[in-house]
């Protein structure tokens, strides 16, 4: 697949995603939040708008103005935080929109990074039975992942992500302007998820990368803007193969069994796309221990996630507690761990892997302080 140039960071690109009569289109460029009346010409009277006091100060002013004096707006500001999206969170914005009237008729703008989308998502999935959402993504890592492809969810104290719904929104709107705020970590966890497309689905994309670590580190606008969009465009191609996660979707949880084990031990120190890059070197370093990745893609791999100022070791749990949380990830079936693994830099599979003592020597090898 060829890596076509960085357009100018003034174009608006628009990339669908097709799922017959749910697709929808998923807007990048720059300054876009200033344009709601026209890439959302026909938004319900009532909306309400899920965000985070954070968020809220550098942009909920601005979306508020552009949706002008005809809506009735609703806004429902939740803690900052991976705790955020709880039960508790999900019943206090219930019984905000219950309180408030809203009917099947209204609609659900989730202004933020994963925790607000996800959470936003839930409740439009499950309000009424269901009504439309919108994603306004305001952190790289929402804007490349968490904000396509419809999946939806709340964590449980038992694990993340363990209780939610596939609910796609009616649109996404990627303003990268949003970046410039964003902090340093927060933008690196972000980058997690854009070497993860690289990994599993397009070798030249990874490669570009690498050429272009230095740009996205300083946040060029022209290459940030391409590293969007072939994030999102191969997202938006694998979603509209496999809306349900049947199997070729699977691929995109590369790491994420292991980062979810860290993130679940873990949830007040280690950030998402950082447990997703430590899980990603545990997952390459088994398929090298197996002889089925090469020591060079690894450690391509592992140049590349540290150049972007992300963790390459886990922190160190238990064999038990390590046990105990991926046997709870959703991709187990019949009690067999199912595990996404890169093959090669541009392809990954998953497997049932049956060999636990196999992969408690790549965790082992891939921990802080191991070596």
């Amino acid at each position: 697949m060829t890596v076509k140039q960085a357009p100018h960071q003034g174009h608006l690109s628009r990339i669908r995603v097709g799922l017959a009569d749910r697709s929808y289109p998923i807007y990048v460029g720059r300054q876009l939040f200033q344009q709601l009346p026209q890439l959302l010409p026909n938004l319900p009277k009532q909306l309400c708008i899920v965000t985070n006091a954070v968020v809220a100060a550098h942009y909920l002013a601005k979306v508020r103005d552009q949706l002008g004096p005809q809506h009735d707006v609703l806004v429902h500001e939740i803690a900052d935080g991976e705790h955020a999206k709880s039960l508790t969170t999900y019943g206090e914005i219930m019984d905000s929109l219950i309180a408030h009237s809203f009917n099947r008729d209204c609609a659900i703008i989730a202004l933020g990074g994963g925790v607000v989308g996800d959470i936003a998502g839930f409740v439009a999935a499950t309000y009424q039975r269901g009504v439309d959402f919108y994603q306004l993504p305001t952190t790289l890592l929402a804007q490349v992942d968490s904000s396509v492809g419809g999946k939806t969810a709340i964590n449980h104290p038992g694990g993340k992500n363990l209780i939610g719904a596939f609910y796609q929104p009616q649109s996404v709107i990627i303003s990268t302007d949003c970046l410039v705020t964003l902090e340093q970590r927060d933008y690196a966890c972000g980058l997690a998820e854009v070497v993860k497309y690289g990994i599993i689905y397009d070798a030249d994309f990874f490669t570009w990368l690498e050429d272009n670590q230095q740009k996205l580190n300083a946040r060029d606008a022209q290459a940030l803007n391409y590293a969007i969009q072939r994030s999102c465009q191969i997202k938006a191609d694998i979603v509209a193969q496999d809306e349900r996660e049947q199997g070729l979707r699977a691929l995109l949880n590369l790491g994420h069994t292991f980062g979810h084990a860290i993130e679940a031990e873990h949830y007040d120190t280690w950030r998402h796309g950082e447990a997703v890059a430590a899980g990603t070197m545990i997952a390459a370093e088994y398929m090298r221990q197996q002889d089925q990745l090469s020591a060079a893609d690894v450690a391509r791999i592992e140049a590349l996630l540290q150049a972007f100022e992300l963790p390459t070791r886990a922190p160190r749990l238990s064999e038990v507690q390590w046990q105990q949380r991926m046997y709870r990830d959703k991709k187990v079936q019949a009690g067999e761990l199912r595990l996404v693994l890169p093959t090669s830099i541009g392809t990954a599979e998953l497997r049932t892997v049956t060999d636990w003592p196999s992969v408690w020597s790549a965790i082992a090898a891939m921990t802080e302080s191991s070596r």
